[in-house]
């Protein structure tokens, strides 16, 4: 059939959030050596709108739609590079935990990099980016 296998689109979410914090300056590696700091999934959500085909080329929009004290959350957009066409979107909230695998503030030098929302800003902004 040709159809990737619906899990792969976590994988891509992940790598994508990986891709999107080396843009930004800075690595998963450094975070947890450097500052304790793991940024642990916590819900991940995927709403799937057409299927991938094996060997497309695809393109991941990756956000940060939420960001608290001690939570992240990113959303998603999957696009067929070729047409263009909307594959699927998705979200992961995340926690802060120290190595221990305990909630903790997120460290103050990426605040610049995770500025805090509020939670009604960021629903709205939901809700506009979904219409």
């Amino acid at each position: 059939m040709g159809v990737v296998y619906y899990a792969n689109f976590f994988v891509w979410f992940e790598v994508a959030r990986v891709e999107f914090m080396r843009r930004l300056g800075f690595s998963y590696k450094q975070m947890e050596t450097e500052d304790d700091s793991f940024v642990v999934v916590a819900k991940a959500s995927c709403t799937y709108k057409q299927p991938a085909k094996f060997d497309d080329l695809l393109r991941i929009r990756t956000r940060i739609s939420e960001s608290r004290k001690r939570t992240i959350a990113f959303h998603y957009e999957i696009f067929n590079d070729a047409t263009r066409a909307l594959i699927a979107t998705g979200e992961t909230l995340h926690v802060i935990c120290d190595r221990h695998g305990k909630p903790k503030t997120l460290p103050e030098k990426y605040r610049r990099y995770f500025p805090l929302t509020n939670f009604a800003s960021a629903e709205a902004l939901s809700a506009r980016s979904s219409h």
